[in-house]
């Protein structure tokens, strides 16, 4: 399957402002990480734009927030993590937000709002990447209700148009 969509690069300019955008959000510093140099290609098509920087895909622009995709290891490696039980993955990679009661375990310091990613107990293998509803200190009490709210998972749109793309 082919997707229509759109390629080309950025200005430098334009560059530095988007890394410095998304350092923020990720809290990872990604001028570091890929260098004052690097060259950002934007693909547009009809799942929205992916940004791929120094050839990799690496997130993509979600409304108006750009957000990591899946297989940004070094993101996924340094950001907070939330191992779900066997009983939740098949939820979480449909999209639906994590749940108090199928949480396993917390890794890390965050704040309400802030990314985690969400990991199988068996494997450890990312499945979403959430937004977390609760700061560190009240989310290990929270024993009802969601408690991520799921803004990219294994299979959804911007998975599958990551695998059709020609880097």
């Amino acid at each position: 399957m082919q997707l229509k969509q759109r390629r080309y690069s950025l200005k430098s300019k334009d560059v530095k402002q988007i890394l410095s955008d998304a350092s923020q959000r990720f809290k990872i510093d990604l001028d570091a990480l890929f260098g004052s140099k690097a060259i950002i290609e934007v693909v547009e098509s009809e799942v929205g734009q992916i940004y791929i920087i120094n050839t990799r895909p690496i997130m993509f622009k979600f409304v108006d927030v750009f957000l990591p995709l899946l297989g940004f290891t070094e993101f996924i490696e340094a950001a907070p993590k939330v191992t779900v039980d066997m009983g939740a993955i098949p939820f979480v990679c449909k999209g639906a937000n994590v749940m108090a009661p199928g949480i396993r375990r917390v890794e890390g310091e965050f704040f309400r709002g802030d990314l985690l990613v969400v990991v199988d107990e068996k494997h450890g293998k990312a499945l979403a990447l959430g937004e977390s509803l609760f700061d560190t200190t009240v989310f290990s009490g929270v024993k009802s209700g969601p408690v991520i709210k799921t803004l990219h998972y294994v299979s959804d749109k911007y998975w599958n148009s990551v695998k059709l793309l020609v880097v």
